[in-house]
């Protein structure tokens, strides 16, 4: 954190930790050291067919609209979610330059401190930071993340309350970003229900809903639908993180339309609105075209099939791991080598990651970055990097029956399983920086 000055001062979060190690694996790369890139969530796939062309043919759109979004986008949203059995109306509809502002603008516009899985996203945490909410943390399954225990949450609240805490939001993740799972129907039923007895509101981020490897993921809003916000946009599912594209569905009750005359003020004053040429590509894309659809379909197939073989490569290590259900993130667990690591002195998850970057040239982020413990031995692993560098490739892996066996996968994936042989077994590595 840094603390810009005077008693009153904002603590101000140090750089997000995902675009952190992104520049830093760029200037590695610059200098000529062979980096493997596994520590920022990009999607790593090409655009899909005709939104260039949709784009394209909006860029004289260039006047100010709606602040939520114009009627055709949000139409198209509520269709969308309508279609996902959320059944939504263009009113309950905001729009946002991505997902993230639309995250903050909730917890500005929603009364309480911030209840978060262990481990959790980074930004959730560091947006509590410039609210000067406390964040309270609630631990996860050992069958998956995202969604916290709920006998633990539970226990979690009431130890907050005694504490002087005062919980009000509760930011859920499914499917969930570090560990790549989803969490199970019944215990997204048992946090609902405590949520609602708490009095808790609910931000429920969906961003990778549409990125399961096998089956769906059940949404908060089935089980709390008058105090759970659903948020999501296109920068996971179709790989469009630099058009900036968020949405989010409130609910439809009073409580959902004074949170919304709130959301409304805040993005006023923060975005105005979604730039006009990205609403005609969300129009566009919320129709579920079938290019589109078949595209997302394709995507979630890849991310599926790298991510398992990642998996494999880290089992293989005797590394313990969550296997991935969803998205493109691994959260692998060094505990079951801890006392050899322990003998280079590699004891916090900070060491570890510093130790595959600068020994192994693999770049991962430590587990402390999402909540955990720095004694954790535990890593958040990206697997969407690995697809291509140029379009070429990664249009190449999008359309392979088998991407594994590409040459580029097939060999960082060999890399990878010697490094973190090396790793473990304390063996001289053949990396060469």
């Amino acid at each position: 954190m840094t603390n810009l000055g005077g008693s009153d001062a904002v603590s101000v979060p140090a750089q997000s930790a995902t675009l952190a190690i992104d520049e830093a694996v760029r200037a590695r790369r610059r200098a000529g050291h062979r980096t493997l890139h596994l520590g920022f969530g990009e999607a790593g796939l090409p655009v899909a067919p005709g939104l260039i062309d949709v784009l394209t043919a909006a860029a004289q759109r260039n006047s100010y609209g709606p602040v939520a979004g114009t009627e055709e986008a949000r139409e198209a949203a509520a269709g969308w979610f309508t279609r996902r059995d959320l059944v939504t109306g263009g009113e309950q509809i905001i729009f946002a330059p991505g997902s993230k502002p639309l995250l903050f603008a909730l917890l500005a516009a929603l009364d309480g401190d911030v209840v978060l899985p262990r481990p959790a996203w980074v930004s959730y945490a560091a947006q509590a930071a410039l609210l000067r909410r406390r964040v309270l943390p609630a631990p996860i399954t050992d069958a998956a993340g995202g969604v916290p225990d709920p006998a633990l949450l539970e226990q979690a609240l009431r130890a907050a309350t005694t504490d002087g805490a005062r919980p009000g939001v509760l930011v859920l993740t499914i499917p969930d970003n570090p560990t790549g799972t989803v969490a199970p129907v019944e215990q997204v039923r048992q946090v609902c229900a405590i949520a609602e007895r708490h009095g808790l509101s609910i931000i429920c981020d969906e961003i990778y809903a549409e990125l399961c490897h096998h089956g769906s993921a059940t949404s908060a809003a089935s089980f709390l639908p008058e105090r759970t916000v659903v948020t999501s946009g296109l920068s996971k599912s179709l790989a469009l993180g630099g058009w900036r594209i968020g949405y989010a569905r409130t609910p439809d009750s009073e409580w959902g339309r004074r949170l919304r005359a709130k959301l409304t003020g805040i993005a006023s004053e923060l975005w105005s609105g979604l730039a006009a040429p990205m609403q005609a590509v969300a129009t566009h894309v919320l129709g579920d075209p079938a290019e589109v659809v078949d595209h997302v379909a394709a995507s979630a197939r890849l991310h599926a099939r790298v991510a398992a073989a990642v998996y494999a490569e880290f089992a293989a290590a005797g590394v313990r791991c969550r296997p991935p259900q969803a998205g493109f993130y691994l959260y692998p667990d060094f505990a079951p080598h801890a006392e050899s690591l322990a003998a280079r002195g590699i004891t916090t998850s900070p060491a570890l990651a510093r130790t595959l970057l600068d020994r192994h040239g693999i770049a991962v982020l430590p587990g402390q970055a999402f909540g955990d413990s720095s004694s954790a031995l535990t890593l958040r692993v990206a697997t969407s990097l690995l697809y291509g560098v140029t379009a070429e490739e990664r249009w190449a892996a999008l359309d392979a029956a088998e991407p594994v066996a590409l040459p580029w996968i097939a060999e960082a994936l060999a890399y990878l399983g010697e490094q973190l042989r090396a790793l473990v077994d304390g063996s001289v590595t053949v990396y060469n920086p």
